[in-house]
């Protein structure tokens, strides 16, 4: 079960005197609470959805909505059996047997079922499209197809504990533990509700084109979030948490689940104080328990009495560039790249205290999808070199074989955020040389769709240009961010290879040809220049007075990834 060994592995204690017990702030509520500083913007309930995985879904809800896996303090998968369990079948096709909890049901009482892996891999297949303006788009806003799409059929009797995933012949999904993850797996009663029909599971496979419709738009926008009033029957539970409500003044507030069937939540009131919060004013009001930020992201945050520690995150630090405007031309972005002074960001803003063993944070970042601890990194990011410092005078010539005189790049991300103002602040002095103008675009409402609109040139982020925690040592959203079509391909890349790539990666066992195509997809990413990777996302992971079984979580599903393990000592 979930509860015993790897929810229990450490217990951070810190010394002194310091933030930790939260009272709550709401009158109606003098709970004690822990306090959890997070940037991951709360915008969706529905981390398989562009818009919820972009703003950090996973980091906020992982403990609120429960799936077959998690993401791991080291960015692993590991398996949330208090959910179901979930094996592979011998045999020539890939085949996985799901079952769900027989115990386990929502906080609204509906049982879990396998309509809500029906439901999860419709939206997430590509399955379903509908006429636009150029052409047939998909009906489901997913963040990524990635795995879903190589799924030939889930079968599952409306209301079952059990589902079988078969994927299609020919295709071997190695990371099929990704799939159905928590914070993606969306209670399908709710939809089925919204929309008027018995069950999703028929509905979807009834090929009524209206009703998939409604089904699609549900899944897209029906569980948006924002500050104020939530009709709380759409956002049930299936993990030891669910919510209670989210206000600006007070936060989401996150409560014990009366219904979860698995070990009660330690700390029975968790306070997530998201991205916009004045986290140094919280702090000096010992508002916080847990803090988890992107390191030099907000200034004056006093952390007296915590035991705080800067680690690399397995996000890397990026910008995602436009692939029309004016980086419509690859020599546009070519020239961008050699003004961008890499180095000297990673010296200045991206170094992460005392670089660890495994090797996370031991300079600028030369690759996209390989992590700096992987045995193929040295091998494969050889291509990131040539970009390494600045070259001002060869930017200056790239431009003028590009024929884009003084170029003005627009640099969106998600304020308040201290270090990536830094960091424009300093690629804009950088390309002034080159007769480039870059312009600071952030805004307290950016999202990365800005980028697809047109209102900006560029996204400073981290992996899949996520504002908060983000990476794992799968790499799926690295990967997908770059693949055409996705959700998650903020900036519009396409390359019918680089997708030939992923396609090849994601079923290959040997070494040799993995380190090929691996080597292949970076020289790739290098000669287009979809993106800009600069170093491992720094991140701020702190524990206050009394805190206990806080472990640093520097990945997609952040430190709260054992919310429910944390114990104030009062």
């Amino acid at each position: 079960m979930r509860r015993s060994t790897i929810r229990l592995t450490a217990v951070l204690a810190a010394a002194g005197v310091g933030a930790g017990l939260v009272t709550g702030c709401s009158t109606k509520n003098q709970v004690p609470s822990i306090g959890y500083a997070v940037d991951a913007a709360v915008a969706s309930y529905n981390g398989g959805s562009t818009l919820g995985a972009s703003s950090g879904a996973a980091a906020v809800f992982g403990r609120v909505l429960t799936g077959f896996f998690y993401t791991g303090p080291d960015g692993q998968q590991v398996a949330d059996t208090d959910a179901g369990t979930a094996k592979e079948v011998p045999g020539e096709t890939q085949t996985v047997q799901y079952r769900l909890d027989p115990d386990g049901v929502y906080s609204d009482g509906v049982a879990t079922s396998c309509d809500d892996l029906v439901l999860a891999w419709s939206a997430r297949s590509g399955r379903f499209t509908r006429p636009g303006d150029r052409g047939q788009t998909p009906m489901f806003d997913a963040a990524s197809t990635d795995g879903y799409d190589d799924i030939e059929r889930v079968d599952c009797v409306p209301g079952s504990k059990d589902a079988t995933v078969v994927f299609r012949p020919g295709r071997h999904y190695l990371p099929w533990r990704t799939l159905f993850t928590a914070a993606e797996l969306m209670p399908a009663h709710v939809v089925a509700q919204a929309v008027g029909v018995p069950n999703v599971v028929d509905a979807l496979q009834s090929g009524d084109g209206a009703v998939i419709g409604r089904i699609a738009d549900f899944w897209n926008s029906g569980w948006t979030m924002a500050p104020g009033e939530l009709d709380l029957t759409r956002f049930p539970s299936s993990g030891p948490y669910r919510i209670e409500s989210f206000t600006a003044d007070d936060g989401l507030v996150l409560v014990a689940n009366e219904k979860w069937w698995g070990s009660a939540p330690e700390t029975s009131r968790i306070v997530v104080w998201p991205k916009g919060t004045d986290y140094a004013a919280k702090a000096k009001e010992n508002a916080l328990g847990v803090v988890d930020l992107g390191a030099g992201s907000v200034t004056d945050l006093a952390l007296e009495g915590f035991d705080e520690q800067t680690v690399p995150g397995r996000g890397a630090e990026q910008l995602v560039l436009g692939t029309g405007g004016v980086f419509a031309r690859v020599e546009t972005r070519r020239a961008f790249a050699q003004c961008v002074p890499r180095q000297a960001l990673f010296d200045t803003l991206g170094k992460a205290g005392e670089v660890p063993p495994r090797g996370l944070g031991s300079g600028t970042l030369n690759s996209r999808v390989v992590q700096q601890d992987s045995l193929y990194y040295g091998a494969v990011s050889g291509s990131g070199d040539r970009y390494r410092g600045t070259d001002i005078p060869g930017a200056t010539a790239t431009l003028a074989s590009a024929g884009t005189a003084q170029p003005t790049i627009r640099i969106g991300y998600l304020t308040p955020d201290a270090r990536r103002a830094k960091t424009v602040a300093m690629i804009a002095e950088s390309c002034r040389g080159a007769g480039i103008t870059v312009v600071d675009a952030g805004a307290p409402d950016f999202t990365p769709a800005e980028l697809g609109r047109g209102a900006v040139d560029a996204v400073l982020g981290s992996t899949a240009a996520v504002p908060g925690p983000a990476g794992s040592t799968t790499g799926v959203a690295a990967f997908a961010a770059l693949r055409a079509g996705n959700g998650l391909d903020a900036g519009g890349f396409g390359n019918a290879r680089y997708d030939a790539i992923t396609d090849q990666l994601a079923g290959e066992t040997d070494s040799t040809a993995t380190l090929n195509l691996l080597t292949e997809a970076e020289n790739l990413l290098w000669a287009q220049l979809p993106s800009i990777p600069l170093f491992a996302t720094p991140r701020t992971i702190a524990f206050g007075n009394g805190m206990q079984n806080g472990i640093p979580g520097p990945t997609q599903a952040g430190t709260g990834w054992n919310m429910d393990r944390w114990v104030l000592q009062r």
